[in-house]
């Protein structure tokens, strides 16, 4: 009996030492759900660099591809996901196979990156990881212009990196977080009368100019031919207003409720256009079909940042990474012509002067 106690004494004695040895190959820590030691890594992507300041992933980007990169610029992994998935508001990317060491994530996402710009599949290094807008035609001849043509409204992009992180070899869930910016934009022209007469919509040619459809991996704007983006929408707007008026016998008696019907008619232009920066200046240009003449001629980026508002803390080029939609009102006098002193960008309205007539 001697000897069994003295054996159960001894294993007391060892089974804490054991132990400790065990936690001490883990950091002292236990990962239900693990099984074991290994580093696992994850990552989260977030799209909240929108005015609203939330972040919209789960509500707007439906599809994700994300490369890994060593220091050498080597795509080492890469993994696309779409569909529900990406909806859940929990969703994370595992990643899988990689050693640990030092990377950076760039991210190409939205159902554009896929379609409506072209990246490389057979991509082995980040500098071929650019994305190109198809879908392009050649222009209307007689416009004086040299370029290609966009007619058609496209799908959404979205652009994440995360420079030179640490995938550790330290046991455990790491997540890093990826932060999108969107790539492409709405634009909403709307011309309007003065006077309250229509606007006959096929009188005029609404076009935007850049050189903006050729994106690097880091989402910087490369050089590009210049690229004329044709409404892909045009329609013809009207809107009444009933106003009341009321009429009284001067003694504090009202009288008869008349009505005082307010008509607004307008020609509405809609775009989707690529990126925005404070060095593209996207020019908005109207045209007379009859003559070629020129109506108007907008820089969008230029009064866009005239008009930030509470949204003043953020740098010129971040404020237009944020928007991603942009309304412009101008108004025409009665020989058609642009009232150049004024127009209203995203609500505001902006007074212009010393303004040269463009046409």
């Amino acid at each position: 009996m001697k000897y069994i106690s003295d054996i159960f004494k001894a294993l007391s004695r060892l089974l804490p030492v054991l132990a400790a040895v065990s936690l001490a190959s883990c950091d002292g820590m236990i990962y239900d759900g693990e099984g074991d030691c290994d580093p696992y890594y994850k990552v989260r992507f977030v799209y909240d660099r929108n005015l609203k300041y939330t972040d919209a992933f789960a509500a707007e980007v439906d599809e994700v591809t994300l490369y890994i990169v060593d220091t050498d610029g080597n795509i080492v992994w890469q993994k696309h996901e779409a569909g529900d998935e990406l909806k859940t508001g929990s969703y994370l990317m595992d990643v899988e196979g990689i050693e640990p060491g030092t990377y950076s994530l760039i991210a190409w996402c939205g159902s554009g990156h896929k379609t409506d710009f072209s990246i490389r599949d057979d991509a082995t290094h980040h500098t071929h990881l650019q994305a190109t807008l198809g879908g392009r035609t050649p222009h209307d001849t007689g416009w004086n212009f040299a370029g290609s043509a966009v007619r058609d409204d496209f799908r959404d992009l979205y652009h994440g990196k995360l420079m030179d992180v640490e995938f550790t070899d330290r046991q455990g869930t790491h997540i890093f977080e990826v932060r999108l910016t969107k790539d492409t934009n709405d634009v909403h022209v709307v011309l309007q009368h003065l006077s309250g007469d229509p606007v006959d919509e096929n009188k005029f040619l609404f076009t935007i100019e850049e050189e903006n459809g050729y994106l690097d991996w880091d989402n910087t704007i490369l050089s590009d031919e210049p690229i004329r983006y044709y409404a892909h929408t045009v329609t013809n707007g009207y809107a009444g207003m009933d106003v009341p008026d009321y009429k009284g016998d001067g003694e504090g008696n009202e009288g008869s409720r008349a009505g005082i019907v307010s008509a607004i008619s307008c020609a509405v232009a809609d775009f989707q256009i690529s990126r925005i920066t404070p060095q593209k200046r996207c020019i908005v240009r109207i045209h007379r079909r009859s003559d070629h003449g020129l109506v108007a001629e907008i820089p969008i980026a230029d009064y866009a940042i005239m008009t930030k508002g509470k949204h003043k803390k953020l740098s010129d080029a971040d404020y237009l990474d944020y928007r991603d939609e942009y309304s412009l009102v101008l108004f025409l006098d009665d020989n058609g012509r642009w009232i150049d002193s004024q127009i209203y960008i995203n609500s505001w309205q902006v007074i212009l002067q010393n303004v040269e007539d463009p046409s």
